[in-house]
C-alpha cells in the first residue's frame, strides 16, 4: 500500500511539472508572437533568464488561478450571470498582470488587452496538457470523483448517506417521442441506443451506433469539473492534474454539453464480478414510453404536473384572467411563482421533490430544498434562500472552464449567425428571424444553462441526494427557431446524449445507488406560421371579425420560448415580452393571446366568460370568420344553451356532451382530444374564445400563432406525445395496453418510483409559504 501510495504522489507530482513545463513554453511562445508581451527587460536579456521569467511566470499564474480564481467568482456572485461570463477574459487577464508582477526577475510585462489574451491560451493549454496526460490513468478518474463525493459527505449535517437507491430526473425539453426513436435509429444518441438495445450500442433501426466502450471513452466537453465550488486550494491543484479533455469534433471549442466534464471519461477494467451477457444477448436497461400531454401542451403545464401534481387551471403558456386584469404567462416568475402556490393549494401536497430533493433549472421546484436556477423563486427579494447565480459558483470557479465556456458561447453565437445566414441565402422554408438578441438566446441555452445544471446535477449525486429533477432547455430553443427536425437540433441531441453518458458515468462513484429516468415535457410539431402562410396575425383576423382596424402591415408576435426566461432571471431582468401588456389599455378591445398553435381570445370588460350567444349578439361576424378561416382547426366557447361547444367550418357546432359520437373537427387530432377539450373547459381561467390552429395529419404539421417553426402549446401532431425513458427494474408506468395521459399521471408514476426505491414518501400536507422556507441554494 505504502508503494503505491509513493507511486500516486510521484504521478501527480510528473504532471504538475509537466503541466508548468507546457505553460511555461506556451508563455515563451505568446512572447514572440504577441507585441506587446515581452518577458525581458529593454536592454534584452539571456536565453536562461527569458526561459526563467517564463517559468516564474508561468507558476505563479498557476498558483493563483488555483487559490485566488475561486475567491473572486464567490465574491462575484451578485453580478448577473452573463456578465460574469464575459468578466472571465478580463479576470483572467488581471491574474496574470499579478502572476508578471510578482515574478522576481521584474522583467515581464503585458499591455492589458494583451494579458487578456495570454491568460486565455495559458489556461485551455494548461487544462489539455494536465487532461492529456491524465487520460491513461484509470485511477486518476476514480480518485478524482471518490474525493468529490467524500468531501460532500463530510459536509453534510444531515444524516449518513443511505444506501437505497436514488432518483435521477432529466428533463429533456421539447424532445417528442418520435424525435427520440428517430435519433436512436440514426446513431444520433448512441448512449440512449445502448439503454435501450442493450449491448454495445446495438441500433434500433440502422444508422452505425457507437460501441459502448466508444461512447464511454469520448469526452463530453473536455472542461474540468467544479462541481465541488468550494475545494480547498490544494484540492484544485490536484483536481486539475486529473482533468482531461478531448479535441473538438468539428463544430468549434467544445463545451459542457459537449457538457461538463470532470475528468476524461475512461472505461475501467471489466468487473469480474459482473454478470455475464444471457444466451439471448445484453438485454436493454431501459423502456421507452409515449405518454400524452392535456390541450396545453407546454412546460409551463407539464412541469407544473409532474413536480406538484396539478395542471389544474394552466389553460395554456400565456392567458388573461379576468377577475385579477392581469396576463398570467408561465416563464415569468411572478406567475410561476402563482402558479405553484395555486398548485400546493389544490392537491394538499408540497411537492415531487420535498424530502432531500433538489430542483435544477426548472420553472418550479416540486418543494425541493435544493433549489438552483429555479424561476418560481427568482421574483422574491435576494437572499440566501433564492440567490439563483449560486448554482453558477461551481461552473465558474475554475478559470480553464470559464474561458472555454466563455469561447464556446461566441462560437455558438457565431454558429448561429452563419446557420441563419445560410438559411437566408437558400431561401429556406419555412422560416423565422433569428436576428436580434436570439444567438445570444440560443448559446446561453446551449452552451451556459445546459453546462450549469449538468454540473449541479453531478453534485447531487456526489452528495448523494435522494431525488434530483433538472430541465435542459437546449433543443426546445433552437428547434423553436431551426426546426425540430434541423441540423442544428440534431447537434444539439447528440450532446444532450453525451450529458447522459457523463452521468452515467459520475453514478458509479456516487456514494449510493442511481437510477436515471430521462423524460420530456412536450414535443414539437413542424410547420410555418400563420401570419407568415396568410399574410396576417390571429390578432389581425379577431380584429377584422369584431370590426375593427386592421393594421396595413401584420406585426410579428413575440416568441416566449423557456430559455428567454432563464437568460432574463440570470440577468434579473423582468421578465416582460415586447408588445405583451399586464392589462389592456382599451376594455372594449379583445386580448388575443398566442401560446404556440393555441390562440386565446378575451374580452376584458365583460368579468364573466362570455357564451356564444353573447358574443354573437356583440359581433355577430367574430366566431363565423375565425371557424371558417383555413387555418383554424376548431374553436371552443361556452354556450348558454349547452355548457360548451366546438365550432369548425361550414356551421358545425357540437356540444361537448355529444363529442364521444361525433367528434366532428376534433377527430383529426387523435384520441385524448376530446377529453382534452372537455378538462379545459372545466377550468375557471379558460378564454372566451379558445383557438385551435388547423393541423395536417398526412405531415404532422401545424400553423403557429408565434414566430416559430417548430412548435407546442396545443393539439395536433407530435407536440402532444412526450416520453419517459424508465430503468426496467422500476414497474411499468403503466400496464401493457393502456396510455399514460397527463402529467398529473406522471407525477403519480414518479411518486411511485421513489416508493420502490425505498426513498421518501412525500407528504399529502401542504408545505409552510415558501418565502419561509429555509431554502439552500446550491
Amino acid at each position: 500500500m505504502r508503494g503505491v501510495r509513493w507511486r500516486r504522489i510521484a504521478s501527480q507530482i510528473g504532471r504538475s511539472v509537466a503541466v508548468w513545463a507546457v505553460s511555461t513554453l506556451t508563455m515563451l511562445l505568446l512572447a514572440l508572437v504577441l507585441p506587446d508581451f515581452r518577458l525581458q527587460s529593454a536592454d534584452g536579456d539571456s536565453a536562461t533568464r527569458i526561459a526563467l521569467t517564463a517559468a516564474c511566470g508561468a507558476g505563479a499564474f498557476g498558483i493563483l488561478s488555483a487559490v485566488v480564481w475561486p475567491l473572486l467568482v464567490r465574491l462575484l456572485l451578485l453580478v448577473p450571470a452573463l456578465v460574469l461570463g464575459l468578466l472571465v477574459f478580463f479576470l483572467n487577464g488581471s491574474l496574470l498582470l499579478v502572476a508578471l508582477r510578482l515574478n522576481p526577475s521584474a522583467r515581464g510585462a503585458a499591455a492589458p488587452e494583451t494579458a487578456v489574451i495570454v491568460a486565455a491560451v495559458m489556461s485551455a493549454v494548461a487544462s489539455a496538457t494536465g487532461g492529456a496526460l491524465a487520460v491513461r490513468d484509470d485511477e486518476a478518474y476514480r480518485r478524482r470523483l471518490h474525493r468529490l463525493a467524500t468531501r460532500r459527505h463530510r459536509r453534510r449535517t444531515d444524516p449518513p448517506c443511505p444506501v437505497t437507491p436514488g432518483l435521477v430526473f432529466l428533463q429533456l425539453d421539447g424532445v417528442g417521442h418520435e424525435v427520440l426513436r428517430e435519433a436512436v435509429g440514426r446513431g444520433l444518441m448512441p448512449t440512449v441506443g445502448r439503454w435501450l438495445a442493450g449491448g454495445e450500442g446495438v441500433s434500433l433501426g440502422g444508422g452505425g451506433m457507437q460501441s459502448t466502450a466508444d461512447s464511454g471513452r469520448t469526452t463530453v466537453d473536455g472542461m474540468q469539473s467544479t462541481v465541488d465550488g468550494t475545494l480547498s486550494a490544494a484540492d484544485r491543484m490536484r483536481s486539475a492534474l486529473d482533468d482531461a479533455r478531448q479535441p473538438t469534433d468539428g463544430d468549434g471549442p467544445r463545451s459542457a454539453g459537449d457538457c461538463i466534464q470532470p475528468t476524461a471519461l475512461i472505461t475501467p477494467p471489466p468487473d469480474p464480478t459482473a454478470p455475464l451477457p444471457t444466451a439471448d444477448g445484453p438485454r436493454p436497461t431501459h423502456r421507452l414510453t409515449p405518454w400524452y400531454t392535456d390541450w396545453s401542451s407546454q412546460t409551463g403545464a407539464s412541469q407544473l404536473g409532474i413536480l406538484h401534481g396539478s395542471t389544474f387551471d394552466v389553460p395554456a403558456f400565456r392567458w388573461y384572467e379576468k377577475d385579477r386584469g392581469e396576463v398570467m404567462v408561465c416563464n415569468r416568475p411572478t406567475s410561476a411563482a402563482e402558479l405553484q402556490r395555486r398548485a400546493i393549494a389544490h392537491t394538499g401536497d408540497g411537492g415531487l421533490l420535498t424530502e432531500d430533493g433538489a430542483s435544477r433549472g426548472n420553472l418550479f421546484s416540486g418543494g425541493a430544498g435544493e433549489q438552483a436556477l429555479v424561476l418560481s423563486i427568482a421574483a422574491r427579494r435576494r437572499g440566501r434562500e433564492n440567490r439563483s447565480r449560486a448554482g453558477y459558483f461551481a461552473y465558474f470557479s475554475d478559470p480553464a472552464n470559464a474561458v472555454r465556456t466563455a469561447l464556446s458561447f461566441i462560437a455558438e453565437v457565431v454558429r448561429e449567425i452563419g446557420e441563419s445566414t445560410r438559411a437566408r441565402l437558400r431561401k429556406q422554408r419555412p422560416r423565422v428571424s433569428r436576428g436580434g438578441l436570439y444567438p445570444l438566446v440560443r448559446a446561453f441555452a446551449t452552451v451556459v444553462e445546459r453546462d450549469v445544471v449538468v454540473a449541479a446535477v453531478m453534485g447531487d449525486m456526489l452528495a448523494g441526494r435522494t431525488a434530483v429533477y433538472a430541465d435542459l432547455v437546449a433543443y426546445d430553443e433552437v428547434a423553436h427557431h431551426s426546426g425540430p427536425h434541423s441540423r442544428d437540433a440534431e447537434k444539439v441531441l447528440r450532446r444532450l446524449d453525451r450529458c447522459l453518458a457523463l452521468l452515467e458515468r459520475v453514478a458509479d462513484h456516487a456514494p449510493r445507488p442511481y437510477r436515471i429516468v430521462v423524460l420530456s415535457d412536450h414535443g414539437q410539431s413542424p410547420g410555418e406560421t400563420f401570419r407568415s402562410r396568410y399574410g396576417l396575425t390571429l390578432a389581425d383576423l379577431v380584429r377584422a371579425g369584431c370590426g375593427l382596424h386592421v393594421p396595413r402591415r401584420a406585426e410579428r408576435t413575440h416568441s416566449g420560448a423557456e430559455a428567454r426566461a432563464a437568460v432574463r432571471a440570470a440577468l434579473h431582468r423582468p421578465v416582460e415580452e415586447g408588445g405583451e401588456r399586464h392589462r389592456p389599455a382599451r376594455h372594449s378591445e379583445p386580448v388575443v393571446l398566442a401560446s404556440g398553435n393555441l390562440g386565446l381570445i378575451s374580452f376584458p370588460d365583460v368579468r364573466h366568460r362570455m357564451t356564444k350567444e353573447e358574443i354573437d349578439a356583440r359581433h355577430p361576424a367574430l366566431l363565423t370568420t375565425l371557424a371558417n378561416h383555413p387555418g383554424i382547426g376548431f374553436l371552443l366557447v361556452a354556450s348558454a344553451e349547452h355548457g360548451g361547444v366546438v365550432l369548425g367550418p361550414y356551421g358545425t357546432e357540437i356540444p361537448l356532451a355529444r363529442l364521444d359520437r361525433d367528434p366532428g373537427p376534433l377527430a383529426r387530432f387523435g384520441p385524448g382530444a376530446v377529453e382534452a377539450v372537455r378538462r379545459t373547459h372545466a377550468f375557471p381561467h379558460t378564454a372566451d374564445i379558445m383557438v385551435n390552429s388547423a393541423y395536417d395529419p398526412a405531415d404532422g404539421e401545424v400553423l403557429a400563432f408565434e414566430e416559430q417553426i417548430g412548435s407546442h402549446g396545443g393539439l395536433g401532431g407530435a407536440q402532444s406525445r412526450p416520453f419517459l425513458l424508465s430503468p426496467v427494474d422500476l414497474s411499468a408506468p403503466v400496464p401493457d395496453g393502456e396510455r399514460l395521459t397527463g402529467a398529473e399521471q406522471v407525477h403519480q408514476v414518479l411518486r411511485r418510483w421513489l416508493g420502490e426505491l425505498s426513498g421518501p414518501e412525500v407528504p399529502l400536507t401542504a408545505v409552510p409559504d415558501e418565502d419561509t422556507q429555509d431554502e439552500r441554494a446550491a
